[in-house]
């Protein structure tokens, strides 16, 4: 079944969402609320990575933008291409991975929540709801791919938005970022109580020493990098 989420804020009002497919979230909030910040107008090329309902994607296209969201999951791309067509906003909406689908093009803007819930094996789950967080065991499957990709998406003088859990590194994506010519800060940070997938998780993540005994929330931060 599908069905509809109230989103506060910068986001649309509602959304189609499906069962699995991302739902609008404190990451979701918090990265809307950066890109706010950023210069958005109707000559601006953005590209989502991972749209999932389109969320973040319609709030740029809102305002101008001229929007490519990315998902390799069918049906996010169905829910994003639904929640346009619903909210009457022009968005372009590609299946497939995001280094394949946008090959030899450049973007003012990218914005990305990628999967990074650290995971118990190697790899990406192959399909369902969990391809939306999973991301191996230190939760850096797609972050690191991000980072790698990200000065050749840009154009000189863009930007890349990404949130992600502070159990990732914050310091490893800004010093991987920097690694590829790019200049990168931490510009915004949250506390969230844990979700039902990580205190799913407590004692592995224990084990793996990401979280500590008492720990019951998550940090999340948004890193700002810019392209010279």
């Amino acid at each position: 079944m599908s069905g509809t989420v109230s989103v506060a804020g910068a986001l649309p009002g509602r959304l189609v969402a499906l069962p699995s497919v991302y739902r609008p979230q404190a990451d979701t909030r918090l990265l809307a609320a950066a890109l706010a910040r950023e210069e958005v107008g109707c000559l601006t090329e953005v590209l989502e990575i991972g749209t999932g309902t389109g969320a973040l994607a319609l709030h740029a296209a809102r305002r101008g933008a001229v929007v490519t969201a990315v998902d390799v999951s069918w049906p996010a791309v169905a829910a994003a291409r639904v929640n346009a067509l619903l909210h009457r906003v022009p968005l372009r909406v590609l299946h497939g991975d995001f280094a394949a689908r946008t090959e030899g093009r450049r973007f003012d803007l990218v914005v990305t929540n990628p999967p990074y819930v650290p995971a118990p094996g190697a790899g990406p789950p192959p399909r369902g709801a969990k391809r939306a967080w999973d991301a191996g065991p230190d939760g850096r499957l797609v972050i690191d791919r991000v980072c790698a990709a990200a000065a050749g998406l840009l154009r000189p003088g863009g930007v890349l938005l990404m949130v992600h859990s502070g159990m990732c590194g914050a310091r490893a994506t800004v010093e991987r970022l920097a690694g590829e010519g790019l200049s990168a800060e931490v510009t915004a940070r949250a506390l969230v109580p844990w979700g039902p997938v990580l205190r799913s998780r407590q004692a592995w993540l224990e084990r793996r020493g990401l979280a500590a005994p008492d720990e019951r929330r998550e940090e999340l931060v948004v890193i700002r990098a810019r392209n010279p």
